[in-house]
């Protein structure tokens, strides 16, 4: 038997935000990878080294984490007005499948510095010291995110002073702005910011009970509920929620009941191939807690806490996408998050997570009865770790 080679594919390994993922041009990927389907889900599967019932993802770049579990397709776009399209797939760790429903907020940030490093950005755009505004169209969910990157020289700045909680050297700050981040219209809302119309919901959870929540589309779709009535006070760290199963029980089931709240999935059978969306995120009023790091958070240096789910576990931080969600629905009076905030308006809003804290602003505004969400504003960073070839055995496709 002759044994084939490995496939040998340009990529580059980028932390952005508190993420991290391999990156390809689209260019670079095998043909069949080019398009979607299921040559190119099983060759993401196989960089990443899933999907593997150990967990560990051992014989691939995860790192067994969903922070860590990802893959960016970046390619010159052909859309006016923008440089690059950027396509993202959260990998699952154990099960067979690339969840292609959403965006993540921490790599959008790792996106606009790679167009720069791949040569997307048109020279006559790029600085040769300041910043350049990369335009990105967000392929997953159809949306436009700018990200200010700072140059030098004609090239990405990554050193700095910028310090993220939940990434523990500081670096170059990236602003970037998420455009009309509401969904386009998935789901029975056609769009609206909050798909049900209204601002709190009763969601009846099988073996959890009833439960008040916010139902919102902003930067990715997203159930709010208060913390208290999952017997939470906002200040839980990973190890509390993790190794809990009965805990990871319920609030996927609370998942799954937004989600048919939502319109997204039409049994709740089809929630276990939509792990990335929607999220499930509870809140409560400031309270001083220590991060992970061992920081002393104080009540007095945030307006609320929020822990918020992805892929099933207790994030270490907080999603970018999801920070979006969250100022958004701050930002409205009435909602869960901004109740737990201390209600009236705000265009601003600053919250504690696992790490530490973030602030965040959203412009938002009522036209016609209806709330919608215009821009979302947040600071991340990004950086290079390797890049290079990864390598894949021929035969994954």
């Amino acid at each position: 038997m002759t044994a084939l080679p490995q496939l040998r594919i340009p990529a580059t390994y980028m932390r952005g935000g508190t993420s991290k993922g391999v990156f390809f041009r689209l260019e670079d990927l095998p043909p069949a990878a080019q398009v979607p389907g299921p040559a190119r889900d099983r060759l993401l599967q196989r960089v990443i080294g899933s999907p593997d019932p150990y967990g560990k993802q051992t014989d691939g770049m995860g790192g067994a984490t969903s922070s860590t579990s990802k893959c960016v397709i970046v390619s010159p776009s052909a859309r006016p007005g923008h440089d690059v399209d950027y396509l993202y797939g959260q990998v699952s760790i154990d099960a067979d499948f690339v969840d292609w429903s959403g965006n993540c907020g921490n790599l959008s940030t790792a996106a606009g510095a790679f167009a720069i490093h791949a040569g997307y950005v048109d020279p006559s755009r790029l600085p040769e010291d300041g910043v350049c505004t990369v335009r990105i169209w967000q392929a997953n969910i159809h949306k436009t995110i700018l990200a200010h990157v700072p140059v030098r020289g004609g090239q990405v700045v990554e050193d700095g002073d910028f310090e993220l909680d939940g990434v523990t050297f500081p670096a170059a700050e990236i602003v970037l702005e998420f455009l009309d981040p509401a969904d386009e219209g998935e789901g029975e809302g056609g769009g609206a910011m909050f798909p049900t119309g209204e601002l709190v919901d009763t969601l009846d959870v099988p073996g959890v009970g009833t439960l008040q929540a916010t139902l919102i589309t902003a930067g990715i779709p997203t159930v709010f509920v208060n913390a208290g009535d999952l017997g939470y006070d906002g200040t839980e760290l990973q190890p509390a929620i993790n190794g809990d199963a009965a805990a990871l029980a319920r609030l996927e089931a609370v998942r799954v009941a937004g989600a048919l709240k939502m319109g997204l999935i039409r049994s709740a059978e089809e929630a276990l191939t939509r792990q990335h969306t929607p999220k499930v995120a509870w809140v409560a009023p400031p309270r001083a807690y220590a991060a992970s790091s061992g920081k002393a958070i104080g009540a007095g240096d945030i307006d609320l806490n929020v822990r918020a789910m992805s892929m099933g576990k207790l994030h270490h931080a907080m999603m970018g996408t999801a920070s979006v969600a969250i100022a958004a629905a701050a930002a409205v009076p009435g909602t869960v998050v901004n109740l737990a905030a201390g209600g009236g308006q705000r265009d601003v809003v600053r919250f504690g997570h696992p790490s530490g804290t973030l602030r965040v602003g959203a412009s938002v505004s009522r036209v016609d009865g209806q709330w919608t969400i215009t821009r979302a504003v947040m600071s991340r960073s990004a950086r290079i770790l390797m890049e290079g070839t990864v390598r894949v055995p021929a035969s994954t496709i």
